[in-house]
């Protein structure tokens, strides 16, 4: 409340480039991650520790179900602060083959009447392979499951878009223990063409196979390195078991719990957009589901405006408050026709009763972004909070 009142006024005044504030908190979320004290004490203040929110699902263990979606940490620099923000997963990127600098700016806006924001970044980021050395030089344990968001170059065309895919996962494989394929997103031309189902076909038969060729080099160094050390390693979490679903409240039909099997590489999940039409969400389902996709991400930013009592005539995808009706129709929607698919619910989480209408509607765990920003760094814990007394 205190955020809400006073601080988010002051730092709306401050920063009137949404952008500006956005770079301003992820410098001191890296300071803070950098420093044993200062992460100790926000962990302290804002995690939320309690058995009930753990969760297993795609094979991994998280601490609770709640992530940070998608976009906000694009460049993988603040891990170790969002860590300490209290949440149990962290997806980073998106993250393209070729280093690009987005769309020209102004190009986030903010409706605080409406709790909204359109972006149209344009996958602004440092390029896979500066990632993965960002990655790779942070050696600590880790308390969150970590995810990345692969999509394509602005540079690559559409016909190419397989390798450019193929390309990031090689070099940030040995550090996501998941990865989220971004075929969504409104603001990189033609990028939703690649939902399409033969497109979308041919992209996850290549990343499919690839993971499985990655997983077994990966596994073999491992083991060679083992060898010569004389140590022993634990199985990697992508070669655990995928354990069965529970049923939920969407899945009164089909109560039957998935059987496990094993893990042959790490979790692949595609991240679909909100505004499909039946026919073609219900073959992106059916393409999802024969190549073998570990889970689905509902949903991407909208290119409806409807929700929005603000008017704009600004292009790109709208997030937040108004989202959150077609994001969790589309949850709805695959839950019912896919009851064992993990899926990961995104899109106009603005309250703890927002998250836990997603969780009802058939997602096993939750992400939010625009939420972050209207409703203050205490956001995550108040979620975590009211998760907890539900299923206490």
């Amino acid at each position: 409340m205190i955020y809400e009142k006073l601080l988010r006024p002051l730092v709306f005044s401050v920063w009137s480039d949404p952008e500006d504030a956005h770079e301003y908190i992820m410098d001191n979320l890296q300071r803070v991650g950098r420093s044993r004290l200062l992460s100790g004490a926000l962990s302290a203040l804002c995690n939320v520790k309690s058995q009930s929110l753990r969760r297993k699902i795609l094979g991994l263990d998280f601490r609770n179900p709640l992530g940070l979606g998608g976009g906000f940490d694009k460049n993988a620099r603040a891990i170790r602060g969002f860590e300490a923000l209290g949440f149990g997963f962290i997806e980073v990127g998106t993250v393209t083959w070729h280093p690009q600098p987005g769309n020209p700016r102004p190009r986030v806006f903010r409706y605080p009447q409406d709790e909204a924001i359109i972006n149209r970044f344009g996958f602004n980021n440092d390029g896979a392979q500066a990632i993965a050395d960002r990655l790779a030089a942070d050696t600590a344990p880790r308390k969150a499951v970590l995810g990345i968001s692969l999509g394509k170059s602005k540079i690559t065309p559409l016909e190419d878009a397989v390798d450019d895919y193929i390309k990031s996962l090689r070099a940030l494989y040995p550090h996501g223990d998941y990865f989220a394929i971004n075929v969504s997103s409104p603001n990189t031309p033609g990028l939703r063409q690649l939902q399409d189902k033969s497109a979308l076909d041919e992209l996850l038969a290549a990343l499919t196979e690839e993971g499985v060729v990655l997983q077994r080099k990966f596994s073999q160094a491992g083991r060679a390195n083992a060898a010569e050390t004389g140590q022993t390693t634990a199985p990697a979490a992508s070669q655990l078991q995928q354990p069965a679903r529970q049923p939920g409240p969407g899945d009164a039909n089909n109560p039957s719990p998935r059987t496990p099997s094993p893990r042959t590489r790490k979790p692949i999940l595609v991240k679909i957009a909100p505004d499909l039409e039946p026919q073609a969400l219900e073959e992106l389902l059916e393409v999802c589901t024969r190549r073998g996709v570990d889970g689905l991400i509902a949903t991407n930013t909208t290119l409806s405006r409807d929700g929005l009592d603000t008017e704009t005539g600004e292009s790109g995808g709208l997030s937040g408050r108004p989202l959150f009706p077609r994001s969790i129709a589309i949850i709805r929607h695959i839950r019912q026709h896919l009851p064992d698919i993990p899926i990961i619910g995104v899109g106009g989480i603005m309250s703890a009763e927002n998250a836990s209408q997603m969780l009802d509607a058939g997602a096993d765990l939750l992400q939010i972004y625009t939420g972050l920003i209207y409703k203050g760094p205490i956001f995550p814990r108040d979620i975590n909070r009211a998760l907890a007394k539900r299923e206490g």
